[in-house]
């Protein structure tokens, strides 16, 4: 594997010290603003598969009322921007995280691959990634199915996977670059 391994953890790393410095007054807000709307802390906690198959937990602003169960308004635009993923950049610095990798998932799926696709464990969930910029849009396209969990089981997971392998055999800083900027762009520009 390429040495770009021990150079993308330091460069997480730094990024997401300088972006914490930078966003913290923000995150407050937006920490008080999704503690009022959904009445609650304004965190969600929930254990993801991690590298290596271990468990982790994974911050993000809550987006769900509790009552209701159902996305508020403010949450919507939260998840449209994906500022509801900002408490995230505190998993990168913990290591739990990259910036660039597989998205983490709950139980069920990473943690049961078996053979070659189980490489796709030897890296960092990510933030963005190739498979996450195709599948932005996940919801709406298992909405649309008929069995909208065959479908993912049976399209949209193996194709995130066979992508993550991909990015594991390829990747590199250059790389890395190109996703995020087409993640931002995929964001404001959708």
């Amino acid at each position: 594997m390429n040495h770009y391994r021990h150079w993308k953890f330091v460069f997480d790393s730094i990024l997401a010290i300088v972006l914490i410095v930078l966003l913290l007054p923000v995150m407050i807000l937006l920490l008080a603003v999704a503690a009022a709307d959904t009445r609650s802390c304004g965190i969600f906690f929930q254990k993801r598969v991690g590298r290596s198959g271990e468990m982790f937990t994974i911050y993000k602003f809550r987006t769900i009322k509790s009552r209701e169960a159902e996305c508020s308004g403010t949450g919507a635009f939260f998840r449209k921007f994906k500022l509801d993923e900002l408490p995230q950049l505190f998993n990168i610095l913990k290591g739990d995280m990259s910036f660039v990798g597989p998205r983490p998932d709950v139980e069920g799926y990473y943690d049961r691959l078996s053979g070659k696709d189980r490489n796709v464990l030897q890296l960092r969930p990510g933030i963005t990634s190739e498979a996450s910029i195709k599948y932005s849009n996940e919801e709406e396209i298992l909405k649309a199915q008929k069995n909208p969990l065959q479908y993912n089981d049976e399209v949209v997971f193996p194709d995130k996977i066979k992508m993550n392998l991909q990015y594991l055999e390829n990747m590199s800083f250059s790389g890395d670059m190109k996703i995020l900027m087409r993640t931002v762009l995929r964001i404001f520009f959708k």
